[in-house]
């Protein structure tokens, strides 16, 4: 019956195959199963910051990360808990799921990270933990890397497990980077370099360290020795220093911000990142304005911040009414998870900041 469901009605990414260039990552397919996941109130949690029982998927699920675990896709999904009110004004918290086909999970009961009363509720609550993406280290650990919101600055936090189910807060990535000085900076995204290694993604040292893309708007990079503690890439005078930028007049016109993992292939470092479209003169005029497609980039492997190539259209884009219909009117594909399982590529996005998708690569 699965098979069956899964072979049924396919959905083309829409992409221009005539300025296809042979390092991209395509094409992808959405399977007719979808959305793969949604909002779901009899989830019931016992929030330690308010000591009351919170419907935690109550508003929206969406955002994933995804790894591949003893033969199974796993996804770190973000869950908001109260529905009618604004963006960015409910608690998002990160729960796990599993599945056997890539296509069916089944979620645990409570989420795996989440504000509570710890030294980092400074930065985590009221907002919540959002946003994941998860690599796994060598050693087999995995380290999460999310967005801890309180309402005020987007930090970007790294977490770290042994088993996807217990969580360590390391705290905000750039803590301890040049005596904190980007500390509360805006930051969040972050895409650490992966390799292919014995048929599974790891993390990837490049000259003897770990790269990790981030940001919102201009897409940052960022170096560490032991995928917790991150410095930031700087211009001589110790300012950001931008990697890529939005494109007038292009599905990226407005923001660029990293997607899943980047990976390291035979061409290059190949980051798939998703891009909003502008309104007014910049925008694409063959998108709504406000639209999440998703973009790719390729690096020089021997210089993670020097671009070799950069498609100049999306490969995936909201098509479907549930992309379009949620949280977000303006639509999303935002793509956060990628995993490499049964001889296939899955990539998970959220849909209108409400509902998961999926979308596969032969």
């Amino acid at each position: 019956m699965k098979k069956a469901i899964f072979i049924s009605l396919i959905l083309i990414c829409q992409i221009s195959f005539a300025q296809v260039q042979d390092w991209q990552l395509i094409p992808f397919a959405k399977p007719a199963f979808n959305p793969i996941m949604k909002a779901d109130s009899s989830y019931i949690f016992d929030c330690p910051m308010s000591n009351l029982k919170v419907k935690w998927q109550k508003a929206d699920v969406f955002n994933p990360a995804a790894i591949v675990r003893n033969g199974k896709v796993y996804l770190l999904f973000r869950a908001e808990d109260t529905p009618g009110v604004g963006i960015g004004y409910r608690t998002s918290r990160i729960g796990l799921a599993v599945s056997e086909d890539g296509l069916h999970f089944q979620k645990m009961k409570n989420p795996v990270l989440f504000p509570q009363k710890d030294k980092f509720s400074i930065y985590d609550s009221p907002g919540g933990c959002e946003d994941p993406r998860i690599v796994e280290a060598e050693n087999g650990s995995y380290v999460l890397a999310y967005t801890s919101w309180d309402r005020k600055i987007a930090r970007l936090s790294i977490a770290t497990s042994k088993d996807l189910i217990h969580w360590k807060k390391q705290g905000p990535a750039f803590a301890k980077a040049l005596q904190g000085k980007f500390l509360n900076t805006w930051s969040k995204s972050g895409s650490i370099v992966t390799k292919m290694q014995n048929g599974k993604i790891v993390a990837a040292k490049i000259k003897g360290k770990y790269w990790m893309y981030w940001g919102e708007n201009p897409v940052y990079l960022a170096t560490s020795d032991d995928l917790i503690n991150w410095t930031p890439l700087t211009d001589k005078d110790h300012n950001l220093k931008p990697i890529i930028a939005p494109r007038n007049g292009k599905y990226d016109s407005d923001l660029t911000e990293p997607g899943p993992p980047a990976l390291v292939t035979e061409k290059g470092i190949v980051l798939l990142y998703n891009g909003k479209n502008a309104k007014g003169a910049k925008t694409d005029k063959n998108l709504p304005a406000d639209t999440y497609s998703g973009g790719q980039v390729l690096f020089d492997l021997n210089d993670p911040t020097h671009v070799l190539a950069r498609a100049e259209d999306y490969f995936i884009k909201p098509t479907l009414s549930h992309e379009i219909k949620g949280q977000y009117t303006a639509g999303t594909t935002f793509i956060e998870g990628l995993v490499y399982f049964k001889n296939k590529w899955f990539l998970y996005y959220g849909t209108a900041d409400s509902m998961v998708g999926v979308a596969i690569k032969n």
